[in-house]
C-alpha cells in the first residue's frame, strides 16, 4: 500500500481547516478562537461567563484569552460586566452585535463534523477513533494538548493574536 494517499488525506483535512480559518477571518473579521468564544457565551446562562470559564472551554492560556476578549470587546461583540454583589469578579457578556455576527457565520467544520460523527454506528466511530489514535502514536504527539474544536490556529495564531492588532 502506498502511504502517499494517507498523507494526501491528512493534508486535505489540514488544508480545509486552514482555508476555513482564513475565510472566516477575511469575511467576518474574527478568528476561529474568537468565534468559539462568542459561541461559548451564546450558549452560556444569561449569555455570560467568567474569563476562567472561557479559558477552560477554549483550552488556551490566560493571556491568549485576554487578548481574544480585548479584541472582541473593542469590536463591540462582548462587554465586561462587574458581577452583582462582588465587584472583584467580572463577567464577560455577549452583546447584540456579537449575537448578530454569530447569526451570520456559517457552521464551522468542527460543528459539521461533530454532527456527522454522532450519526455513525458505534463500530464505525470506533474505527475512526482507533485510526486517529494510531496516527497520534506514529507522530509521537500523545502529550500535545488540544481542545475538542478543530482550528488551525489553536496554538500558533492564538499566540500571535496577542501581538497582532485586529
Amino acid at each position: 500500500m502506498d502511504t502517499t494517499e494517507i498523507l494526501i488525506k491528512i493534508r486535505k483535512i489540514v488544508r480545509s481547516v486552514d482555508i476555513e480559518s482564513k475565510k472566516i477571518q477575511k469575511e467576518y473579521g474574527v478568528s476561529i478562537p474568537q468565534v468559539l468564544c462568542l459561541n461559548f457565551l451564546n450558549d452560556s446562562p444569561s449569555y455570560q461567563a467568567t474569563q476562567g470559564e472561557i479559558r477552560k472551554f477554549l483550552n488556551l492560556n490566560s493571556s491568549t484569552v485576554s487578548g481574544i476578549i480585548n479584541r472582541l470587546e473593542k469590536k463591540g461583540y462582548l462587554a465586561r460586566l462587574p458581577k452583582t454583589g462582588d465587584k472583584r469578579v467580572v463577567n464577560i457578556a455577549l452583546t447584540s452585535a456579537g449575537e448578530k455576527l454569530l447569526g451570520s457565520i456559517p457552521a464551522l467544520l468542527h460543528e459539521q463534523l461533530s454532527q456527522r460523527l454522532a450519526k455513525l454506528q458505534d463500530d464505525e466511530l470506533t474505527k475512526v477513533e482507533e485510526s486517529l489514535e494510531t496516527l497520534i502514536r506514529l507522530l509521537e504527539i500523545e502529550e500535545v494538548e488540544a481542545s475538542p474544536m478543530i482550528t488551525i490556529d489553536g496554538g500558533l495564531e492564538d499566540s500571535m493574536e496577542e501581538e497582532l492588532p485586529q
